[in-house]
């Protein structure tokens, strides 16, 4: 845990928020400003700064089942959904806390890269 991370603290129960799964390992919640009708964050308890610090198969893979999981709870499981983590200030990534943004419940707007 690192104790100045707000993840964190969402996890030990010092901050509230809206649960959609919990387990030993891994909890998702509802993002305080979704984007989309779905915004659902899921996160490792463990803390780990980014996607990059990541070096656990078996917990890889774990998220990766939560994920559709919750995919299946929010309902956007059969129609889409898009999958996000950010990585580092050029990624975006506003809480240094791995954690992955499922959003549906809309069509997703599309842009050419």
């Amino acid at each position: 845990m690192n104790e100045d991370c707000i993840f964190c603290k969402i996890v030990k129960g010092e901050i509230p928020s809206t649960k959609v799964y919990e387990d030993e390992k891994v909890l998702a919640f509802e993002d305080i400003n979704p984007i989309a009708p779905v915004h659902t964050l899921v996160i490792p308890k463990e803390h780990f700064d980014s996607f990059m610090e990541l070096n656990d198969a078996e917990l890889e893979a774990h998220l990766n089942k939560v994920i559709k999981e919750v995919a299946k709870i929010k309902g956007v499981d059969e129609k889409g959904f898009r999958l996000v983590t950010n990585i580092g200030a050029d990624g975006g990534q506003a809480v240094k806390h791995l954690h992955y943004h499922i959003l549906g419940g809309m069509k997703m707007p599309t842009r050419n890269m």
